[in-house]
């Protein structure tokens, strides 16, 4: 076997379904290009296996260029990491068949959350598909190879449709080798990283007493717009967190939330940071512990609250 005339062929395999790929974009690029560029929230990517690699890799694509995104593992997400999700974000599903379980799972509650869903996926008539506000199709005729059973072809067509949207954005942002630069370690994003907790924290700080109802805890995450409260005792301490994440968590375990107190369901033992730490190493606590907000706290005394977005606001740059 000549494996140089071989590897030739598999490209030649895959470049000649990357073109039927291609011949199918239509109008709804157009639509998917829009939305994320005029949205306020971010954008979340998310899903399993191979194909979540992909969209791992999306991920990182679109934040280094002026999109706020995040990856979000699919089955994970079912179990917990769905309260990395903010109301109103724009959530892009991968999955070549359409069929994932862990994916066709999260369905309902970004409808809850009222996201915007897009489909990246080979199968146009799946139910994810059929499911979703917009679809990228990138279904292939066949994966490379002669067994064909190993995501090849359906992985690159995902990834370019990926790369395809991702410079489509950095062209409508007008986005120039400086602003890339200004998103990189060495560029003004560094700078960004290497600055005190202090000057990026939020001090309009969410806060509910420990009998607080429901309703009001609710109201206060929702409108501090942080996606997190933090629960105060009786001497004005700081006594708990509650996130996004616990308030659906209360919803799905208890019968009757409105007899539950912030008490109740707060988490105690919530994650904190001094304000003088480097915003760097607060991404990284952020990114070990899978959280998106940090008390800023020095002994008993609450300072702020660091959000990922204080990080990576990418709303309110000029590009």
């Amino acid at each position: 076997m000549n494996w140089a005339e071989r590897s030739r062929e598999i490209f030649a395999q895959e470049i000649e379904e990357l073109q039927k790929v291609a011949q199918r974009i239509g109008d709804e690029m157009d639509q998917v290009v829009d939305l994320i560029f005029h949205s306020p929230n971010k954008v979340v990517i998310t899903g399993i296996g191979k194909t979540g690699i992909i969209g791992r890799k999306l991920a990182a694509s679109l934040a280094s260029t002026g999109t706020h995104a995040i990856f979000l593992n699919a089955a994970e997400a079912v179990h917990g990491d769905l309260g990395m999700v903010c109301r109103g974000d724009i959530v892009i599903a991968l999955s070549n068949s359409g069929t994932s379980r862990e994916i066709l799972a999260l369905l309902q509650p970004l409808r809850t959350l009222e996201c915007t869903l897009i489909a990246m996926t080979g199968n146009p008539q799946s139910e994810l598909a059929q499911r979703a506000d917009l679809v990228l199709d990138t279904g292939v005729s066949a994966e490379a190879g002669k067994v064909g059973l190993a995501p090849t072809t359906s992985t690159t067509a995902a990834l370019v449709m990926g790369d395809a949207l991702t410079l489509c954005l950095m062209e409508k942002r007008n986005f120039q080798a400086e602003n890339f630069v200004l998103y990189h370690p060495g560029g003004a994003l560094g700078r960004r990283l290497l600055t005190r907790v202090r000057d990026r924290m939020e001090t309009n700080i969410p806060r509910v007493a420990l009998d607080a109802d429901f309703r009001e805890i609710v109201y206060e995450v929702s409108s501090k717009r942080l996606g997190m409260t933090i629960v105060f005792d009786e001497g004005e301490r700081p006594a708990g967190i509650i996130t996004d994440g616990d308030i659906r968590r209360a919803i799905q375990n208890f019968d009757d939330v409105r007899l539950l107190r912030a008490c109740d369901f707060m988490t105690k033992n919530f994650k904190r940071i001094c304000p003088d730490v480097m915003v760097s190493d607060a991404l990284e606590l952020m990114d070990i512990n899978k959280i998106t907000t940090l008390a800023v706290m020095e002994g008993e005394t609450l300072f702020g609250i660091l959000s990922i977005h204080h990080i990576f606001d990418f709303r309110n740059e000029r590009l």
